[in-house]
């Protein structure tokens, strides 16, 4: 019985299965946009999420630093906390150039937004073996049938 468990298993044992959400995360955000398939697509999804969430929680500190007086006191409990979580979002990447693009690019394009940071677009079959292709995106990027419609 599998009581409590939120995530599906993906046939691959625990630490394979975190490597390929982690490398799937970071593709997303290196490139915007990824085509895998519809089962890996709605597993990263939940993942990404909380790695922006924590990411926008970093801007806007970052922007309240940036507002304040050096002198205050209360800045150096902002920077700890703007630190803490930029290594929170490190933890899963090890890259620190990643991490300043998610916290100072990415993440700023969504302080207003309240979720729904990713989207599933299904794409059809796989030739080779029929599996569901869906491509997985950042939502401020547009879709092509949109662009065409403008």
């Amino acid at each position: 019985m599998r009581h409590r468990v939120k995530k599906g298993s993906l046939n691959r044992p625990h630490s394979h299965r975190v490597s390929l959400m982690k490398n799937l995360a970071r593709e997303l955000f290196e490139h915007g946009t990824i085509v895998t398939t519809t089962t890996k697509a709605k597993a990263v999804r939940p993942f990404v999420e909380t790695i922006i969430t924590r990411a926008k929680k970093a801007a806007v500190i970052s922007s309240e630093i940036d507002k304040r007086d050096p002198n205050d006191t209360e800045i150096v409990l902002l920077k700890s906390k703007n630190l803490s979580l930029r290594r929170e979002i490190n933890r899963n990447f090890n890259d620190r150039r990643l991490v300043r693009k998610i916290c100072d690019e990415i993440a700023v394009k969504y302080i207003e937004r309240n979720g729904g940071y990713t989207r599933i677009v299904r794409l059809g079959q796989r030739r080779g073996d029929a599996t569901e292709l869906a491509i997985l995106q950042l939502v401020d990027r547009e879709l092509p049938n949109e662009k065409k419609k403008k």
